[in-house]
């Protein structure tokens, strides 16, 4: 084969890739579309809501599905990763207010399966959704299976990490009343969520500098490298500055 030849197929095969990520991403924004009447629902549910679980993080979750989709060389479901997707944290209200001794996660699963039965969808994809919405959960027990379920576990927690992960950490610890940081004597991994140690630095501690561990998509995983190396130098300073360390 002629080095000119190898190189006209480059292009083409190059030409062929864009053109599919650019029909996934198009078929996400149908879907929601489509779906606008479950959209304002859900818009309706998140007015409620803390704002470190609103309707922009759901937008975020829905454009990195909508971005890890497009990369993958199987089929994707993109009608239920955009609706899992939008319907993810719809029970999350109910696991603030009762402190999180309730998991948000499966509470979500029986409010979205209400929704879908109203907005008349069909039963193959409900039972598709649910699976995400419930094994979406970071704490949660039960394990993503499917690819679509897989691609929201990834692209919920790449939301809870790197720079915007940073700015909701603080934001969830101002919503309940937590400090900005845990003193030298406190026991991080002893404190209790929901409390005034229930810093965004414990939540690093214990959840946030594990989750590039635990990516399920090999688009997930570059992403979730990049952002915990920012955020790790980020933790390292605040524990500087507010130890007044030089």
């Amino acid at each position: 084969m002629s080095e000119d030849r190898y190189f006209d197929i480059n292009k083409d095969l190059e030409k062929m890739i864009k053109e599919k990520e650019q029909i996934i991403v198009h078929k996400m924004r149908y879907y929601l579309k489509k779906h606008s009447n479950i959209v304002d629902t859900v818009k309706e549910i998140f007015k409620k809501n803390k704002n470190s679980h609103d309707w922009e993080h759901t937008e975020r979750v829905f454009k990195l599905c909508s971005y890890i989709s497009k990369k993958k060389p199987i089929r994707v479901n993109n009608e239920v990763l955009a609706l899992a997707s939008i319907l993810h944290d719809i029970g999350r209200g109910e696991q603030d207010k009762n402190k999180g001794k309730v998991c948000h996660a499966e509470i979500g699963a029986k409010r979205a399966k209400e929704i879908l039965l109203d907005n008349k969808i069909d039963e193959k994809t409900i039972d598709d959704v649910i699976h995400c919405i419930e094994t979406h959960r970071y704490r949660g027990n039960k394990k993503p299976k499917t690819i679509e379920a897989k691609i929201l576990f990834d692209a919920d927690k790449l939301d809870s990490i790197g720079a915007i992960g940073i700015g909701r950490a603080f934001l969830f610890a101002g919503e309940i009343g937590a400090k900005v940081h845990n003193k030298k004597d406190i026991d991080i991994l002893e404190t209790k969520s929901y409390t005034e140690e229930d810093t965004a630095y414990r939540e690093y501690m214990v959840k946030l500098k594990f989750i590039k561990k635990k990516m399920m998509t090999k688009t997930g995983k570059k992403i979730a490298k990049k952002r915990d190396k920012f955020m790790k130098k980020f933790f390292k300073q605040l524990e500087r500055e507010y130890n007044v360390e030089f």
